[in-house]
């Protein structure tokens, strides 16, 4: 794409970026003349500065969709490939707590099927798990051929958690520590690609990250008071990182560092590497007709119709046409008041 064209787009998504605000203020407006009590009304004022803030933010998050979009499809390539070729792959995502590694891993399987890319997230061990071998739990989720798992954390849990806030002995800490490489190196000579990712967020992001996860009440179930308590270890976390990052990196199986205070970039910067790990080849999928509908449809259409006397269907309070626009079944608040 040339400058100009770039230049053009740009403005295009400013003028409509502002145009839309100002439609929706004008539509709240009129709305809140009909009936709305006046204690509720809102008047909006509309600046330069705050239009223009609003139009530089929808720049940039239209740059990020359209660069995650593009990735994403790459997604599907390398999802063609490793069912068609049989590979093996694990992921692994490791970090401090709201490092981001929930947001890179939900972008990677959204775009992938379920049957290929699977998440594992184990929860604290049971008291069977924790007389078993350490990595038997882990084990039962490793990938078949043809399937990716991605571990939102993984057995590196004895080398952090466990390490700083003592639930694990010395002797358990420096065996896991013997032993990892050994065992990550059976899983690469078996044909399985391993890859390790370690998100990197600093004190200051992620005391951010903290406070808006308890000012939002959908994002509270992500705070724990483990993670509260954690962050007071700020320092033994630290070394516990610097230790586990230098005695477990391996020729085959070496870490990779995320800078993660930016989110976005961690996301993008993330899949990309990803993406670069595996030569995979571009899918060419083969053209399709859909087939004509056979003659039964009427019959079949009247039988739904009987069938749908017989059942209750959801109320339909949500009405989106094609360009985005949508009405609210003002009837369903009439039936409130």
């Amino acid at each position: 794409m040339c400058s100009a064209q770039h230049d053009t787009i740009n403005l295009q998504i400013e003028d409509g970026v502002k145009n839309l605000i100002r439609n929706n203020v004008s539509s709240f407006r009129s709305r809140s003349d009909k009936g709305y009590s006046q204690k509720h009304r809102v008047q909006i004022k509309l600046t330069e500065k705050a239009l223009d803030k609003a139009a530089d933010k929808a720049k940039r998050d239209f740059v990020y969709e359209q660069t995650l979009q593009q990735l994403q499809i790459e997604l599907v390539h390398l999802q063609e490939y490793i069912k068609r070729e049989g590979l093996k792959v694990i992921v692994i995502f490791e970090g401090r707590d709201a490092a981001g590694k929930g947001g890179v891993i939900s972008r990677i399987s959204s775009a992938m099927s379920p049957r290929v890319c699977r998440i594992c997230a184990l929860s604290a061990p049971s008291d069977v798990e924790k007389s078993q071998w350490y990595f038997q739990r882990y084990v039962k989720h490793l990938p078949a051929a043809g399937e990716m798992v991605l571990f939102d954390r993984s057995w590196y849990n004895r080398a952090g958690v466990e390490r700083v806030m003592g639930f694990c002995s010395d002797d358990e800490y420096e065996e896991f520590m013997r032993s990892v490489p050994l065992f990550e190196e059976m899983l690469v000579n078996s044909g399985t690609v391993v890859l390790k990712y370690w998100f990197s967020v600093s004190s200051e992001e992620q005391e951010v990250r903290f406070k808006g996860r308890l000012g939002r009440s959908w994002k509270r179930w992500k705070l724990s008071p483990m993670d509260l308590f954690a962050r007071s270890k700020w320092s033994e976390y630290s070394a516990a990182r610097d230790d586990m990052l230098s005695r477990t990196a391996t020729k085959i199986s070496p870490w990779w560092v995320v800078p993660a205070d930016c989110k976005k970039s961690a996301r993008l910067n993330c899949i990309s590497h990803l993406l670069a790990q595996i030569d995979y080849n571009v899918s060419e999928y083969d053209k399709i007709v859909l087939p004509e509908l056979d003659s039964a449809l009427e019959t079949e259409q009247r039988a739904n119709e009987t069938e749908r006397r017989d059942t209750k269907m959801i109320p339909v309070i949500y009405n989106f046409d094609e360009e985005g626009n949508h009405t609210w079944d003002e009837s369903i608040d009439a039936a409130d008041s």
